[in-house]
């Protein structure tokens, strides 16, 4: 009787594992159907260029965090540890961070300078590449992926690019393979404020953003300690001109 009722018990969990298993895996699913993009393009001698983007979102970041504990059985702790890794890598605290597959099947490829051949418009404004994997650099026939990255904040203020819905359009340059002939590549993505950065909650998304909030005290900091020397230079130069005129009237 006890190993029937331990049997059936054990049928029960494996079924609630099963199903959350799939919960993760179709919201998953959802997420890269919202994310991901692909675009092919076709020239006349046969060649074909496919560009597939990912646009790294909170809801895309979480749904993927969620599989891979699924999938390992991490615990929470585990979880929150892969997780801030996996955003630091990311670099999420300062970019919009898009995962590229480019595959060419035809002339090769030639897109350096990369960080001339991609630029982001956010919202009516255009952004170039903050940083990339440096082996789109390279002459590219057959496949490569890597990570691009642009800014998230404004460089000046520091305050976030995001305050509305708004499209994100990425752009590459015609001249980065000779299969667009003349045609840039288009790919746009709708997006909300609370979309974009790292997660927004738990442990790893809290140290992530003390992270950015450190390396901003930084620059500002830095910005200060120039601005006071520029300050000194100038009493030093009003008190020479006032000493200039004491000495020019006292004779």
């Amino acid at each position: 009787m006890k190993k029937r009722i331990f049997i059936a018990l054990f049928a029960i969990a494996a079924l609630f594992a099963l199903r959350e298993d799939a919960s993760a895996a179709n919201k998953f699913d959802a997420a890269m159907a919202r994310w991901v993009r692909a675009e092919t393009y076709h020239n006349d001698m046969g060649g074909q260029f496919t560009v597939r983007a990912t646009l790294y979102t909170k809801d895309y970041i979480e749904s993927l965090m969620e599989s891979e504990a699924e999938k390992n059985l991490w615990t929470a702790s585990e979880l929150e540890d892969y997780k801030y890794n996996f955003l630091k890598e990311l670099k999420l605290e300062d970019n919009v961070a898009i995962y590229l597959e480019l595959e060419e099947n035809g002339p090769t490829a030639h897109m350096a300078p990369f960080n001339e051949m991609v630029d982001l418009w956010i919202g009516n404004k255009k952004y170039g590449a903050s940083d990339f994997d440096p082996r789109f650099n390279m002459p590219l026939l057959g496949k490569r992926d890597g990570m691009v990255y642009f800014p998230r904040f404004d460089e000046k203020t520091g305050e976030s690019l995001f305050k509305k819905k708004l499209t994100l359009r990425f752009e590459m340059n015609p001249a980065a393979s000779p299969v667009l002939d003349n045609r840039s590549v288009r790919i746009l993505w709708d997006v909300n404020p609370e979309n974009i950065g790292a997660p927004g909650s738990g442990t790893a998304a809290n140290r992530i953003e003390v992270d950015r909030l450190i390396r901003r005290m930084e620059r500002l900091n830095g910005e200060r300690a120039d601005l006071e020397a520029q300050l000194d230079a100038k009493k030093r130069e009003i008190d020479e001109v006032r000493s200039r005129i004491e000495d020019i009237q006292g004779k």
